[in-house]
C-alpha cells in the first residue's frame, strides 16, 4: 500500500469514529432527554394529585362543618370548643 493510500484509509477510519463517537453522543442525549421529560410529567402529575387531594379534604371538611353547625353541634372552629 502507498502512503497516500496508507493516509486515505487512516482518514477514513478517523472520519468513521468521529461519526461513531458522535452518533453514540445523540443517543445518549435522546435517552437522557426521554428520561427528563417523563420526571418532569411524573412530578407535575404529582403536584396536581396533591392539589387535587388537599381541594377533597377542604371540600369536606366544609361539608363537615356546615352539617354540624345545621345540627347544632359545636365545630373546630367555634371559639367555645377552643377554649375548652
Amino acid at each position: 500500500m502507498s502512503t497516500r493510500e496508507e493516509a486515505r484509509e487512516a482518514m477514513t477510519q478517523q472520519r468513521q469514529h468521529e461519526e461513531n463517537l458522535q452518533q453514540s453522543m445523540l443517543q445518549r442525549t435522546e435517552a437522557e432527554l426521554a428520561e427528563s421529560g417523563e420526571s418532569e410529567i411524573q412530578q407535575t402529575a404529582r403536584e396536581l394529585m396533591t392539589g387535587q387531594r388537599q381541594q377533597e379534604e377542604h371540600l369536606q371538611e366544609s361539608m363537615l362543618s356546615r352539617s354540624a353547625a345545621e345540627v347544632g353541634l359545636p365545630t373546630q372552629t367555634d371559639p367555645s370548643v377552643q377554649a375548652q
